[in-house]
């Protein structure tokens, strides 16, 4: 659960998963939304999918990637949990 607090920490990737959030796209689609590297966004979705936010899907040359979104269900879920206050 610590590499998806990490991964949802930083803003970049937080626009990542809300770029994906609207559709499917291969990592040359998302390099340009931004302003950096190709390699620095490369870093990113690493990160992302080592959290298991995101899936990676080779088609021919290009790597899709499809935001996961049962991980933040869960999140979501503990997070609910914990502001429950007097109920088990």
């Amino acid at each position: 659960m610590g590499d998806v607090w990490k991964a949802l920490a930083d803003p970049t990737r937080r626009k990542i998963l809300s770029l994906l959030k609207k559709r499917d796209m291969n990592a040359g689609e998302i390099a340009s939304e931004f302003n950096m590297t190709k390699p620095s966004i490369s870093n990113h979705l690493n990160i992302l999918k080592q959290a298991d936010l995101v899936d990676s899907e080779k088609h021919g040359q290009n790597v899709v990637y499809t935001l996961k979104t049962s991980v933040i269900e869960d999140i979501l879920g503990i997070l609910s949990d914990l502001t429950k206050r007097g109920e088990n």
